[in-house]
């Protein structure tokens, strides 16, 4: 590879190769000069026969722009691949003074494409030579010169750019040029041991689970701790596994022993609340989970299924259940308990409120305790959900022979 003179490097380098080799071609070019100049400064204070050599483009090299460098990147180490970059020049030819009646010009391009055709390659010593301190003749690729056709259109397009009139060029793409990036790489330590007890690999032709659906109960948009999900999917079974539920508010995933479902091709897990589980309240959080099927077989690695999203609403209790008209100070029990960070509001008819309090008693047995102030509530009968993270409590109540709003959920103002 090379450092940050490699660009240089190749235009020094082209320029001494027409230089020295294009009047040994023809006696007449004796006095030629070559010049690195854009097009519309190349003539300037120039009378005599002149090659002008102008890097008109650079572009990434897309084989090379994200290949580790052989024999400098070992496996399992990581680096930024080099900087991959092809160059493109344009070679214009000029006769000596204004006019080119001699066609000069058409001689001079003519011995820089021959000598540039005998020089496909260039050389190490070539490049060394060209330019001090650059490295590029030490890169694990060489320097490749090839003629580039461009049609009419282009030509245009490129001396319209340059706003100067056109001459007789060629162009040339000189490729490839890897500079190094000066990033450091990054090298593991060796590995000691591979698994446990140093067993090496595991193989398994089992298949993981895979999960298709949740059905949640009546047939409602989340679930509460207390009820049950019905996972449907294939390969699944109970011995083994666990249903792991994972978020972003949890320190670490809830983990569920699935029982047999009532269909074939299911499994029933049961979310305990605080009357089944003591750690309920602090165990979960309001909010989004996904839900996986993990499958850990002794002495064998574990099987992950995929995931679906399931969402877990919250269970409030509400009081005051009755008010007179006027300004309302609504507090509300929240299970289970609120994490930080989490977005709550209640839903009182078709208002959004923001909360003026919200607290997480000492004892994590306890639920969320918030406190919403309500101004200018009308009679009437509210409805009241609680949304955590975009997850509404559920305020139906489905004991009766159809679906009815909650009068636990409901508040009164009379």
């Amino acid at each position: 590879m090379s450092n940050a003179l490699a660009i240089a490097a190749v235009s020094r380098t082209l320029r001494n190769l027409l230089l020295t080799q294009v009047p040994a071609l023809d006696s007449e070019l004796s006095d030629l000069e070559v010049t690195l100049q854009p097009p519309d400064l190349a003539r300037k204070g120039v009378t005599k026969a002149q090659l002008n050599l102008f890097l008109y483009q650079v572009a990434y090299n897309a084989a090379w722009r994200n290949l580790d460098l052989p024999r400098q990147v070992r496996p399992g180490e990581s680096a930024l691949p080099p900087l991959a970059l092809n160059l493109h020049y344009l070679l214009t030819a000029y006769g000596r003074g204004e006019s080119d009646n001699d066609a000069l010009s058409h001689r001079a391009l003519a011995a820089a494409m021959s000598v540039l055709y005998d020089h496909a390659l260039l050389g190490a010593s070539e490049i060394h030579n060209a330019l001090a301190g650059n490295d590029l003749d030490a890169q694990i690729e060489r320097v490749r010169l090839t003629p580039q056709t461009l049609n009419v259109e282009e030509l245009s397009k490129l001396w319209t750019a340059f706003q100067a009139n056109y001459r007789v060029s060629t162009a040339y793409e000189a490729a490839v040029v890897l500079i190094d990036s000066r990033n450091a790489a990054r090298a593991p330590l060796p590995v000691l041991r591979r698994g446990a007890d140093d067993r090496g690999v595991f193989a398994t032709a089992s298949a993981a689970p895979g999960l298709d659906a949740l059905t949640l109960p009546h047939a409602q948009a989340a679930v509460r701790l207390g009820e049950d999900v019905i996972v449907t999917g294939r390969r699944l079974a109970v011995e083994n596994a666990l249903a792991r539920f994972s978020s972003p508010r949890l320190e670490a995933p809830v983990e569920i022993v699935p029982v047999a479902g009532d269909a074939a091709g299911t499994l029933r897990l049961h979310l305990a609340d605080s009357g089944e589980d003591g750690e309920a309240l602090s165990r979960w959080a309001p909010g989004l989970y996904t839900v996986a099927l993990r499958v850990q077989r002794p002495g064998l690695p574990s099987l992950l299924s995929n995931e679906l999203p399931l969402a877990l609403a919250p269970t409030i209790a509400l009081t005051p259940l009755s008010a007179g008209p006027g300004d309302l100070t609504l507090n509300v029990s929240c299970a289970p308990r609120i994490r930080d960070g989490q977005r709550v509001f209640l839903l009182f008819g078709d208002r959004v409120i923001a909360p003026a309090s919200l607290s997480n008693p000492a004892d994590t047995h306890q639920p969320t305790a918030l406190v919403f102030q309500v101004p200018g509530v009308a009679a009437g009968t509210w409805t009241v959900r609680l949304r955590v993270d975009g997850v509404d409590s559920i305020p139906v109540d489905f004991g009766g022979a159809v679906p009815a709003f909650a009068a636990s959920q409901q508040v009164k103002v009379t």
